[in-house]
């Protein structure tokens, strides 16, 4: 079940390509049998480990109209694991968990995988920059729509780049903040727990404020050092915690606590792992 990581920037590459090549195909059954054709086309195509043609499936699946059955999630959720985008397929099998419940087929193979990923995330995030490895190459594919940083110094009237990434990072930290209660959110009022930032030099400085029922606040800070660091920021959001997290790149332990919003938390991470690398490599700080 290990994922090899040396091929996951190649496997990536393949399920774009196939994912436009195969985008203006068309086929004469209904959706819902179509869907079904694929669905067991996928099944096959895992069952022989055959993971590049598994991808070609699943995307022309994610193209199809109409609810996916919880399967597809399963499936989509170990492609992503093969070919390393560790948020992806835990994104997937969370979802899967949540549609097809402990009584669905694969349950316990869902929960296994999700396990896999948090091992592969801690030895991700303790794995040296540089070398063999291709940690970089694939945090490369982001989704589309990010902000560049020479559109943050104008938007923020920066003066460098440091500055304008840090400004970014905490404007976005104070409307992730994670709350108790979500039902109703106040923007007046200050959520339970929130982060501010600050960067100078190798170190970035993270403080988080909580707030309890009784009004009292508590804060704490602590120091991250960005040598040696991975700026491949991992994240993910649990359901039954109703948070996301952001992992600390040195160990791959907890870091931030988020509100639910995978966009929001997507967005920091990129955010942090940008502000990783520039304090790694200060020229135009």
């Amino acid at each position: 079940m290990a994922v090899s990581f040396d091929k996951g920037f190649q496997l990536a590459r393949g399920l774009i390509l196939a994912s436009a090549l195969l985008a203006g195909q068309a086929s004469a059954l209904a959706p819902e049998h179509e869907t079904r054709r694929l669905m067991l086309a996928t099944e096959e195509a895992v069952a022989a480990e055959n993971w590049a043609e598994a991808g070609e499936y699943l995307n022309r699946l994610q193209q199809l109209e109409g609810n996916k059955p919880a399967d597809y999630f399963y499936y989509r959720g170990r492609v992503m694991y093969q070919a390393a985008h560790l948020n992806e397929a835990q994104s997937a099998l969370e979802s899967y968990v949540e549609q097809g419940g402990a009584d669905g087929s694969h349950y316990q193979e869902a929960l296994k995988l999700i396990t896999g990923i948090e091992k592969a995330r801690k030895e991700r995030a303790l794995a040296p920059q540089g070398g063999n490895s291709d940690s970089g190459k694939i945090a490369l594919i982001e989704p589309a729509g990010d902000q560049k940083i020479a559109s943050l110094r104008k938007l923020y009237l920066a003066d460098s780049d440091r500055e304008a990434l840090t400004i970014h990072l905490n404007s976005l930290l104070e409307v992730a903040g994670w709350r108790q209660d979500q039902t109703i959110v106040q923007m007046d009022r200050p959520a339970d727990v929130e982060y501010r930032v600050s960067a100078a030099d190798s170190t970035i400085n993270v403080q988080e404020i909580r707030r309890d029922t009784g009004g009292r606040v508590v804060r704490k800070t602590q120091s991250m050092s960005v040598y040696g660091v991975n700026p491949q920021v991992e994240w993910g959001c649990e359901a039954a915690a109703a948070a996301c997290w952001i992992y600390d790149p040195r160990d791959g332990s907890r870091l931030l606590q988020l509100a639910v919003d995978r966009e929001q938390a997507r967005e920091v991470a990129r955010t942090l792992g940008q502000l990783i690398r520039n304090l790694q490599a200060p020229a135009d700080s």
